[in-house]
């Protein structure tokens, strides 16, 4: 009996040993699929980059690309360390790295965008900028669209472009058909002042949430539904604990490309010019790449049996009504003008509510 003991003891230590590896390789996700193919070692700068999620989505997967494309059109002379997967932690304390310069860059959300530049709520509002192509319209704009990139500028961080990752719903764990319904969900939302001011004026249960938080939150119950999109909802398998999506369609998931102004200023000109130039194509490419990816996402998750649905129009009416009060409370952090902004409208919304072609 001494000796069985011995044995499967050191066996059961021999198991341990073969899975401990296999187990730090779960916890930390691997960028081996998305290495550079080319040796960084000689680049004059480098510029560490962050992102929650995961690559597959193609607005976040745009790091990668601007990574290559950077470093053929500065002929090897700056290289963008890109850091997905939540690698460095939480958008919030991520962005208070950004802020101190001890990370160069961040592809933030636009829900997580807002506590440091308000500004940025504006895209959250909702059925405001709610479609594909009311976002288009907006990039578009001109002097509105380069004012809402402008919302960091006054704490050192600046805004070049935006990626998406689609349209924002609900992803439950029972289904949701009616407002009855959705009253009966924990949504978790993010840590951003416009959605919790949202789900209180909707009325709903919300648990706020740093989103690393969300896979053992979801399965242990803590929260039974998201805030979220169908691209993110798939690809980053909240759909096998949450296989119900009520398409609300109220608000396009953003990711804001932001960048220590303080690193980018000692870039020379000429390289300043080509790196905002890089983000620029780069992003516009991504974004029609998203349009796909959404429909694609949706038709994959039908497949595997996740239920779509949508509310009735009486409950998207009721739904809609609250939203435009969110605006309204919400608008003088939005108005709010900022020593460094070059454009300084008396109602930036407003402006952007008539251009859009918002109706309450």
């Amino acid at each position: 009996m001494k000796r069985f003991f011995i044995i499967a003891t050191v066996s059961l230590v021999c198991m341990g040993l073969m899975l401990t590896p296999v187990w730090a390789a779960k916890k930390k996700p691997s960028l081996d699929k998305w290495k550079a193919d080319f040796d960084p070692s000689g680049a004059k700068y480098k510029c560490i980059v962050s992102n929650v999620s995961h690559p597959v989505i193609k607005g976040v997967f745009a790091g990668f690309a601007i990574r290559d494309e950077l470093w053929k059109r500065t002929k090897g002379q700056i290289y963008l360390d890109y850091k997905p997967f939540s690698m460095l932690g939480g958008e919030v304390e991520v962005l208070n790295q950004l802020q101190m310069g001890a990370i160069q860059g961040m592809a933030c959300s636009s829900v997580a965008a807002t506590n440091l530049g308000p500004r940025f709520g504006m895209i959250n509002f909702p059925f405001l900028v709610d479609s594909f192509e009311k976002l288009d319209k907006f990039v578009a704009s001109g002097k509105l669209f380069d004012h809402f990139m402008m919302a960091m500028d006054h704490q050192g961080i600046m805004g070049i472009d935006i990626t998406g990752y689609g349209n924002y719903g609900w992803a439950t764990t029972s289904p949701v058909k009616s407002i009855e319904d959705a009253n009966k969900i924990k949504f978790r939302v993010a840590e951003a002042a416009v959605n919790q001011l949202l789900y209180k004026e909707w009325g709903f249960n919300a648990v706020v949430m740093p989103w690393p938080d969300v896979p053992v939150s979801l399965k242990q119950g803590v929260i039974t539904g998201l805030d979220h999109t169908p691209i993110v909802c798939n690809i980053t398998k909240k759909f096998e604990v949450a296989k119900n999506f009520t398409q609300i369609n109220y608000a396009q998931g953003l990711f804001i490309w932001l960048f220590n102004k303080a690193w980018f200023e000692k870039l020379p000109e000429d390289l300043q010019k080509i790196f905002v130039a890089t983000v620029h194509d780069v992003c516009a490419d991504i974004r029609e790449q998203t349009k796909k990816q959404e429909a694609d996402q949706i038709a994959k998750a039908t497949e595997a049996g996740i239920k779509f649905f949508k509310l009735s129009d009486a409950d998207m009416a009721t739904l809609k009504k609250a939203g435009d009060a969110v605006q309204k409370k919400y608008a003088p952090e939005v108005n709010k003008l900022n020593a460094g902004d070059k454009y300084r409208p008396k109602d930036f919304l407003k402006e952007v509510q008539e251009y859009i072609g918002y109706k309450p």
